[in-house]
């Protein structure tokens, strides 16, 4: 287990040149800090968004800080067509030799709706996308592993819903049982949470030198709340949850520069062990530096996680892998 006996910053983060980086959801918040420090600490950054406006802006933020520069992959997580291309894309652009692989992106708390495959939409986006995502990107990652570089790593970025979140293995797209945005969100994000902790499992099975890592930001002054609200179709609602976002964070939240600290460690501190989850380090796990912090126990038992990554390959039809 890594040491965070001090307080770990952006600082410390070793050199990453000679090394590619994919962090999706890399057009704001999190995802776009992550890639911005990671830029500037030497590695190449493909930025992976699905839109060619917003993720064209971004490339010009990081590369305004990186010392490589950046380049677009165009990815929409709730279409697995979008999924396949950008796997395909980064396979390409890397040839086949990608070090870390960041899912970072997601939806928070949206009203009912499926995605372009049917799925309930925070699952399918948050959980199946980036699922298949990694599955369809291990060759990349395989091929980073070999010689003497640095082990490449899967980070997957929960959050502290995980934590209210049960996963329905019988009725994952909410078909049968009562929606809730939040029951959903926190199925989602505890399906984050299991697939990291299986992924890891499988890794050690098949003898794969990559380490498979979660992290969550805590409670994080991003753009997924006011995406939230936007989600929303009355007014009145999107005025009254946008209120309700706003003094939350405003009262209790992080900044996202904090808030990216624990994907950052999990991407490239030196000691971090495959199966680890990494938070903020203070009450409750809502702010601070980054920790090694206990996965929910209910992530941990073995069946849930072989359900969820059974049920996963049913779903999106893509060959898991390691098998």
């Amino acid at each position: 287990m890594a040491s965070t006996s001090a307080k770990w910053t952006e600082d410390q983060i070793p050199d990453q040149s000679g090394r590619t980086a994919l962090v999706t959801g890399a057009n704001s918040g999190l995802g776009l800090r992550t890639a911005q420090v990671l830029g500037a600490r030497g590695a190449r950054v493909l930025i992976a968004c699905r839109s060619r406006e917003r993720g064209e802006q971004a490339v010009r933020e990081v590369a305004a800080m990186a010392a490589t520069e950046p380049e677009l992959v165009r990815l929409d997580l709730a279409d697995l067509s979008s999924v396949r291309d950008a796997a395909e894309r980064t396979r390409e652009l890397t040839g086949d030799s990608l070090d870390l692989l960041i899912n970072n992106a997601g939806v928070m708390g949206t009203p009912r709706g499926v995605t372009e495959d049917g799925f309930e939409t925070q699952l399918g986006t948050n959980h199946l996308g980036h699922a298949a995502l990694t599955w369809l990107l291990m060759p990349a990652l395989r091929g980073a592993a070999q010689g003497e570089r640095e082990r490449p790593r899967i980070v997957t970025v929960s959050s502290i819903a995980a934590g209210s979140g049960w996963l329905d293995l019988d009725d994952p797209n909410f078909e049968r049982r009562r929606y809730s945005p939040a029951a959903a969100y926190g199925q989602a994000k505890l399906a984050n949470q299991v697939f990291a902790i299986e992924l890891d499992r499988r890794l050690r099975v098949s003898g794969d030198d990559i380490l498979s890592v979660a992290a969550h930001p805590g409670y994080t002054r991003s753009q997924l709340g006011s995406s939230m609200a936007r989600s929303y179709g009355s007014r009145i609602v999107r005025a009254a949850v946008g209120t309700g976002i706003r003094i939350g964070e405003f009262a209790l939240a992080q900044t996202t520069r904090m808030g990216t600290l624990p994907q950052l460690y999990a991407a490239t501190a030196p000691g971090v062990a495959g199966g680890e989850y990494v938070g903020p380090d203070g009450p409750r796990g809502l702010r601070g530096h980054p920790t090694i912090v206990s996965p929910l126990r209910r992530a941990l038992p073995a069946e849930s996680g072989s359900g969820l990554w059974e049920l996963t390959a049913r779903l999106t039809g893509i060959a898991p892998d390691p098998a």
